[in-house]
Order: C-alpha cells, then sequence, then structure tokens
C-alpha cells in the first residue's frame, strides 16, 4: 500500500479484516486543537476508543465486515490544516485500494467526530456515528449530502457543546444528509458515565447504517425527515441492556457471488 504522500505515514490499522470483507467500520479517537506532537503508545484518547472496537468486533462477528482505526500523525486538529481529516481520507484510500468501493461507516469521538464528518464525502463513506464531536460553526456540512449520519452527545458535556451538535446536524439535514440526534443524558465527554450504552448503542447503530439489523423506529424515523425539520436532533438515548434482538439473517454483500 502506497502512504499517500504522507512521509511513509501508515493511516489505516485493521482490528478485524475478514477475507472478503463486503463493508467496514473505521474507529476514529479525539485529540487536541492545536499539537503537532505524535500520538504515543500511551495515547489516552486512543485507548478510549478500544471498547468501542472491541464492541463493533462482536456486533460484525460472522458477517464480513472489516474493523479499523485511523492512525494520526499529530494530536491536533491544527486550523486550516485539518490534520486529523487529512488522514481520515487517506486511511479511505488505503481502504478502498485493498477492498475495493466497499461501504464505510465512520465512528469518531470528539476530534474524531468532527475528523469524520469532514471526511464524509469520500465515496466509499455512506455513514457517520458522531459521538459527542467538535462541531465548529464554521465547518461545512456539503459533504454530509447523502450520508446518514448519527450525532450523540452527553448533557453534561463541557468540552464540546451539545447545542453546537445539534445546530451542525440541524444544517447537516439542510445540506442533503439524512440526520438523527440523540442525548446521552446524565454523561460527559470522557464517555466513562454510561459506557456500556455509549459501546452497546454506537456498535448497533453502526450495523444498522450497515445493514445487518434494524434500525431503531425513531432512529428510521429520523433519517426519513425533510430536510427543513429540525426534530429528532436530541432524541433521549434509551438504555442499551447487554442482551439486543438477534440480527436478521445476513443480507448478500457486494462481493458475494
Amino acid at each position: 500500500m502506497g502512504d499517500n504522500g504522507r512521509g511513509g505515514h501508515r493511516a489505516l490499522a485493521w482490528h478485524g479484516r475478514p477475507q472478503r470483507p463486503g463493508a467496514a467500520v473505521l474507529v476514529l479517537h479525539g485529540g487536541q486543537e492545536h499539537s503537532l506532537s505524535r500520538p504515543g503508545p500511551l495515547n489516552l484518547p486512543g485507548l478510549r476508543m478500544t471498547g468501542f472496537v472491541r464492541a463493533l468486533r462482536r456486533e460484525t462477528a460472522g458477517a464480513d465486515i472489516a474493523v479499523g482505526t485511523v492512525r494520526y500523525r499529530h494530536r491536533g486538529w491544527n486550523g486550516e490544516r485539518a490534520d486529523a481529516a487529512r488522514d481520515a481520507l487517506a486511511a479511505l484510500d488505503d481502504l478502498a485500494e485493498e477492498l475495493g468501493p466497499v461501504p464505510t461507516v465512520l465512528v469518531g469521538h470528539s476530534m474524531g467526530g468532527r475528523a469524520a464528518l469532514r471526511a464524509a464525502g469520500h465515496p466509499t463513506v455512506t455513514g457517520v456515528v458522531a459521538l459527542a464531536p467538535w462541531c465548529p460553526a464554521e465547518d461545512p456540512c456539503e459533504q454530509l449530502a447523502g450520508r446518514d449520519v448519527l450525532m450523540l452527545h452527553g448533557d453534561l458535556d463541557r468540552v464540546t457543546s451539545p447545542a453546537d451538535t445539534r445546530a451542525f446536524a440541524a444544517r447537516g439535514r439542510a445540506a442533503g444528509a439524512r440526520v438523527c440526534g440523540y442525548t446521552v443524558a446524565g454523561t460527559g465527554h470522557t464517555l466513562m458515565r454510561r459506557i456500556g450504552d455509549w459501546h452497546r448503542a454506537t456498535a448497533r447503530l453502526a450495523c444498522g447504517l450497515l445493514g445487518l439489523r434494524d434500525l431503531p423506529p425513531e432512529t428510521a424515523a429520523a433519517l426519513a425527515l425533510p430536510p427543513g425539520s429540525d426534530a429528532s436532533l436530541g432524541l433521549p438515548l434509551p438504555v442499551h441492556p447487554r442482551s439486543a434482538p438477534p440480527r436478521p439473517p445476513a443480507r448478500p454483500l457486494p462481493t458475494d457471488a
């Protein structure tokens, strides 16, 4: 694989790659507003996402879904450089080179949520699950047209703004995205409170976007709302028990004969 002109940096790391994947999920961790230092092995934002990777692998077991993460060159977003988004696009290019143009869902937290939303215009991306995303008012939304976008934010978050997320969700819907927003009551930015709900909801919603299971009725209804609607941008996230309704039989994926 090439390095996309990134000085030898490999942006894509696999955590589960079946022989013939028909779809993929990429996970993007958070970071800082400004930092050119490289993430080290004890990278707390990256470690925070290991539970999400495990939940996604459990939920996609046996379904020929590749699960990977995006590796950043720098800890920071770094203004107009938008380094995390550039790395996300590089990882998506590598994914398409390896697997072909398989449908891909991005799951990102905080700065990783911002990067996922920015990179959603890549032709392989069909959906985004943004967790407590960083959503500045100046960020574009046009790249989200035709994508499914699910946004989850804790009501106690003091690092990234739940109000900014709802405003961005409304702008995304107006730009042609199919959008649903959830409020995770009683939780803050680190995702530690109600951590099981965060993990299980994210994995099940990502699989719903890939067609592996039915989306919750309120999610499906929100995604069907017209561009001018401001409804269903802050639905209460219900408790997600460990046991979930069984997945329906797997639908044929594009690589199946």
